[in-house]
């Protein structure tokens, strides 16, 4: 039978130990082309590049791999991968395996969930991967076979369109690894503080900080699942409309 068709991309550059990790777990199971930024893009959003040209590189070609690095966002690799790599959809799209979680609120921010939302949204399976480690050298063979899992399933299911898997996977042993849960994704924010600091000319710059803040208990959300050592695994999709407050908006009185 054929492979399946595997596009590869993250926001934290193509060289990436993440990557390059989920490079090696994808080539077990399709044929794999990558097209990733060329530098790390982490916090990007679903942003687009619209003022400066993209440019494309083929870095590496061997047999069932293909790999070419982007010039721009995550969203730009997943646009030009389907339009000029491929020239058709894959039967898969995977991003990550980012360095550090896209849970609850991270996912609005996330430059890797965004190329999986932009899979989503041009009708190919998407799943994003984030490990619960920032550090560079990120022990990521402990997820493998359930990264694994994960895509034979979407392989054999599919997804609907519009929708994709936001995957966190807890820093620790495979034998901790408690499994699998489906869960929703928590409630809760950034509380951003600005620290203040002047540069050796006496100008003002200022680091972005910040504490992470829950405002529910955390049973059945991705918060609770990773907390008891269990990857978590929430469907999301693109569709921002709070459908619950249509009808109320309806009884307002615009007109009057």
């Amino acid at each position: 039978m054929q492979k399946p068709v595997i596009l590869v991309t993250n926001d934290d550059g193509i060289m990436a130990p993440g990557i390059r990790n989920l490079i090696s777990f994808m080539l077990e199971i399709g044929e794999v082309v990558v097209v990733a930024p060329d530098k790390g893009q982490s916090g990007m959003g679903h942003a687009v590049t619209i003022t400066e040209p993209l440019r494309l590189e083929k870095i590496a070609v061997n047999g069932d791999h293909q790999e070419f690095s982007c010039s721009g966002t995550p969203v730009d690799c997943v646009k030009l991968a389907v339009n000029k790599v491929l020239h058709r959809k894959p039967d898969i799209l995977v991003s990550g395996i980012n360095h550090g979680s896209n849970a609850s609120i991270n996912v609005i921010y996330s430059g890797t969930m965004s190329a999986a939302i932009e899979g989503a949204m041009e009708g190919i399976p998407s799943v994003g991967f984030s490990l619960l480690d920032y550090r560079l050298n990120a022990d990521f063979l402990p997820a493998r076979k359930y990264i694994q899992q994960i895509v034979r399933s979407v392989l054999k299911h599919g997804l609907p369109k519009g929708n994709c898997l936001n995957v966190n996977i807890p820093a620790v042993q495979e034998h901790e690894i408690k499994g699998i849960r489906v869960c929703r994704q928590a409630n809760a924010n950034w509380v951003e503080e600005f620290d203040h600091r002047k540069d050796p000319r006496g100008k003002d710059y200022y680091w972005l900080t910040g504490k992470f803040q829950l405002h529910e208990d955390m049973d059945e959300t991705d918060e609770w699942a990773l907390a008891n050592q269990y990857i978590s695994l929430v469907p999301i999709q693109y569709d921002f409309t709070a459908h619950k407050l249509i009808s109320q908006l309806k009884d307002w009185n615009f007109n009057a």
